[in-house]
């Protein structure tokens, strides 16, 4: 009797707390923690991913903009990741027990070194170990993705990275949706005019760096006759070593694309007024390159 007067108390306890906005399913407690970097400031968008003990993910998300994260699940052992970009990833195991309050506190992630930037000189493209990548919307609905099979680049890496540069050719007739009627249509005169204009091309010397891992890469994108400058968001992702021994760099890079910006406004209609092809484009690059020669 006396337990149980206890038990129901310290539930009301716990109800009037934290816990109080909080809607707990049966069997289920609380996990929270508040993530902070090395002077105590919140990480905010930080990704936390919750697994069980058998390495299955139960749970993920991210935090709000003062580095908090809580959420609800079963009572049970649980192991907890925590990143942030340009963060050390942080590690934890935490138990969760039914109706409870299951607080880690505050969790300090250290700063991360780096990657380590390739040396200077004059880089290739590897064609076989990057791709050139493209997502478009069709009809409003479903997106359509594609690539470029053929192209080239080159990449000059300053002592300063900086000051680094690098021009990339694009087939355009190397258009690849797998869909052959959609392919010769796309390489028409409504769209890439692939007769007139052979190649796509972009030509940029100001890389930016905006921390950790994140550059910006700033060019003229030449399109369709058209010359406009376009940014890349790029995440550099370092060195490693091929199958024969060869260093090599690689990023991941992303950009969006209007296609009135470049006059490819082939502006077909459905019935509905909805445009056959949407407005703009996704571009997404992998690249690896290699020193030249």
């Amino acid at each position: 009797m006396i337990g149980r007067l206890l038990g129901s108390r310290a539930k009301r306890v716990r109800r009037t707390g934290p816990l109080a906005a909080v809607q707990i399913p049966p069997s289920a407690g609380v996990l929270s923690c508040r993530v902070l970097d090395g002077v105590n400031e919140p990480v905010a968008h930080a990704e936390l991913t919750v697994s069980d003990i058998m390495g299955r993910k139960v749970v993920s998300g991210g935090t709000d903009p003062y580095g908090s994260f809580v959420t609800a699940v079963p009572a049970g052992e649980y192991r907890l990741a925590v990143s942030a970009e340009g963060f050390t990833p942080y590690r934890a195991s935490v138990t969760v027990i039914e109706d409870s309050l299951a607080s880690l506190g505050d969790v300090t992630l250290q700063v991360a070194a780096p990657p380590e930037v390739p040396s200077a000189g004059e880089w290739e493209i590897e064609p076989a170990h990057s791709s050139i990548g493209f997502t478009a919307r069709h009809i409003g609905l479903a997106r359509i993705h594609g690539r470029f099979n053929s192209f080239a680049g080159a990449v000059r890496i300053a002592d300063e990275m900086e000051q680094s540069a690098m021009h990339v050719v694009i087939d355009a007739a190397s258009i690849d949706t797998n869909v052959r009627m959609r392919d010769d249509h796309l390489r028409s005169a409504d769209f890439l005019d692939v007769q007139r204009y052979p190649t796509l091309e972009f030509y940029s010397d100001r890389f930016a760096h905006r921390g950790g891992n994140r550059w910006s890469i700033t060019g003229g994108l030449s399109l369709h006759g058209v010359t406009r400058t376009v940014t890349l968001d790029a995440e550099y992702l370092g060195l490693g070593n091929g199958m024969e021994g060869e260093t090599r760099a690689a990023c991941r890079a992303t950009t969006e694309l209007r296609r009135d910006d470049f006059t490819v406004s082939w502006q077909t209609m459905l019935a509905r007024g909805i445009a056959v092809v949407g407005p703009s484009i996704k571009i997404d690059l992998d690249v690896q390159i290699v020193p030249k020669g």
